[in-house]
């Protein structure tokens, strides 16, 4: 028995979804990794903002010290945002990741069952091959019994020389003439 289409089937439907849930991670992995450059920039943003605010008060620039307190606000409006975001979109990857191990399981236990499947089949070939061989072995001496029958015991033509038991010939032989009756060459019981 073939491993089925379906079963083939099955897997490439597995490897597919596998695909898919490994583009949705790496997509939500991105979205993760643009917040966090974002939060980054935002940080950024305050630490100028600071320096501008620090610059301002040395050099009595009061325009300077607004700018720098209203960088350092949008800064943390802007932490305010990301914050919440970064997190959902951490769920996101997180769900994802899971999804993503769950189809590639499911893959890899269709490629199991495929691989189990066809070494089946291989021993089953292979014990089918085996059996032929063996068959067509018994068949070929049981060819040589009939053949070798017709010949004189104890003649290289004799069904059991050459066999381990071609010593319980030459007994069946010596009894046979003891007993006056010819012995028995076919190899069957009957007398």
């Amino acid at each position: 028995m073939a491993v089925s289409r379906a079963m083939r089937r099955l897997l490439r439907i597995r490897e597919l979804e596998e695909e898919q849930s490994r583009l949705a991670l790496e997509s939500a992995m991105g979205d993760v990794h643009r917040l966090e450059h974002a939060r980054v920039a935002g940080i950024e943003r305050d630490r100028r903002g600071r320096q501008l605010v620090h610059a301002s008060i040395r050099s009595g620039e009061f325009r300077d010290r607004l700018a720098g307190l209203e960088e350092s606000r949008a800064a943390d409006r802007i932490e305010l945002v990301l914050a919440p975001r970064i997190a959902d979109a951490e769920q996101e990857v997180s769900s994802a990741r899971e999804d993503y191990l769950s189809s590639r399981v499911e893959r890899r236990q269709a490629e199991t069952l495929i691989e189990e499947a066809e070494a089946r089949e291989t021993a089953d070939r292979e014990r089918r091959s085996q059996q032929a061989l063996d068959d067509w072995y018994r068949n070929r001496l049981h060819r040589a019994d009939g053949e070798g029958s017709r010949a004189e015991p104890g003649r290289s033509g004799y069904p059991w020389s050459g066999h381990p038991w071609s010593g319980h010939a030459e007994l069946l032989a010596a009894s046979a003439g003891e007993t006056g009756a010819e012995p028995n060459t076919t190899g069957n019981d009957e007398t």
